[in-house]
């Protein structure tokens, strides 16, 4: 499943993030966003997009087109 694919509230178990682009995949490895994590959906914009989700305690706003690409476990 898509993290993309949660509805807000609901916490999911990272299992991989299918980036291509490394330096986003870093940035988000270092804010916390790591296989086998805790990612709860807190809210999506109004619009749909970014999407505000929260890992180890700290929240980020994550546009659709990478949350899309980060499979995760209900």
């Amino acid at each position: 499943m898509k993290l993309s694919q949660l509805n807000p509230g609901q916490t999911a178990t990272i299992d991989g993030l299918n980036l291509l682009d490394t330096v986003v995949r870093k940035k988000l490895m270092v804010m916390g966003v790591l296989p086998a994590t805790e990612i709860r959906v807190v809210r999506r914009a109004p619009m749909g997009d970014p999407l505000q989700v929260e890992v180890r305690g700290v929240s980020i706003a994550l546009r659709n087109a990478i949350a899309e690409k980060i499979e995760v476990t209900l």
